[in-house]
């Protein structure tokens, strides 16, 4: 095994380890538990990640990333916007019925629950949860919509709207509090959103 072998297979134990353990204990995680999961010590993850912190913001992108690359693989390039956000709204739903779904939610509770204590990890997982939204934004942005294409902005403004309800749209599948809310509920809501002039509009005007 080469150098770069090995540093990516600790890399990967570790994420994996700290998967588990802030899942299930949120802020409370401890980092020899995650590094004794993981078969490796804590100067691994000051190697790798450079403190506890940047194995947390590690561990965000590794859970956003393929999140990410699975959206813009299934929203058609040549749709406009209403055939975006419809897209995008029945994978959101998708998401709720696949394996690992639960563990999925877990994890967005705890990184909340590990922002509201510790401010340093707040602004470095918000940093990186921006970097990946931004994903988002370029894929409504430029899109034709109600006589014109959407704005970067306007693209902006819809994606933080679609993300907040489609997560407590997901949250509420997942804990049997909405069990009606089908593919096609999830996409009727993101299209209402659309419609929303002061979502999207000329210039937001």
């Amino acid at each position: 095994m080469t150098r770069a072998e090995a540093k990516e297979r600790n890399r990967r134990a570790l994420l994996d380890a700290a998967f588990r353990v802030v899942s299930r204990d949120g802020y409370r995680a401890r980092l020899d538990e995650i590094v004794e999961r993981a078969g490796l010590t804590t100067g691994a993850v000051y190697s790798l990640f450079g403190s506890k912190s940047g194995l947390l913001v590690a561990l965000v992108d590794d859970y956003l990333q393929p999140h990410y690359e699975e959206i813009e693989q299934v929203v058609p390039a040549g749709a406009d916007l209403l055939g975006a956000v419809d897209a995008f709204a029945r994978h959101y739903r998708r998401t709720c019925d696949a394996g690992g779904a639960s563990a999925d939610q877990s994890l967005q509770f705890t990184l909340l629950d590990l922002a509201l204590h510790d401010p340093e990890v707040g602004s470095r997982l918000a940093e990186s949860i921006r970097a990946q939204e931004a994903r988002l934004v370029a894929l409504f942005a430029g899109r034709p919509h109600g006589g014109g294409l959407v704005t970067p902005e306007q693209a902006h403004h819809l994606a933080t709207a679609l993300r907040a309800v489609l997560i407590g749209l997901s949250q509420g599948v997942l804990l049997g509090l909405a069990p009606a809310a089908d593919e096609q509920y999830f996409a009727d809501t993101a299209r209402a959103l659309v419609s929303g002039a002061s979502l999207i509009g000329p210039e937001d005007a």
